[in-house]
């Protein structure tokens, strides 16, 4: 999450996560919320770059995007883990 402060990368993990944790039907609580959220952000630029394009320099709306993103990639792979066990 470039161009964005401490303060506004917190409440990007936490609105990243609570998109994707509706998206995907589940049911989370604030602190897992903003985990996921903050491993999304790691996830969606990554993903970006893969597939070669170039991920949106900075500002609150694009990391959000991309953050959410990456936090639905996460659920999604984790849910696959989940039901093997």
């Amino acid at each position: 999450m470039q161009g964005v402060g401490f303060f506004s990368a917190i409440i990007i993990g936490i609105l990243a996560g609570w998109i994707a944790e509706k998206v995907m039907s589940r049911s989370h609580g604030l602190f897992t919320n903003l985990i996921v959220g903050l491993i999304g952000a790691f996830i969606g630029p990554a993903v970006l770059r893969i597939f070669n394009l170039v991920p949106v320099e900075g500002g609150f709306w694009p990391s959000l995007v991309v953050s959410t993103v990456g936090a639905i990639i996460f659920l999604f792979i984790l849910g696959l883990f989940r039901r093997r066990s």
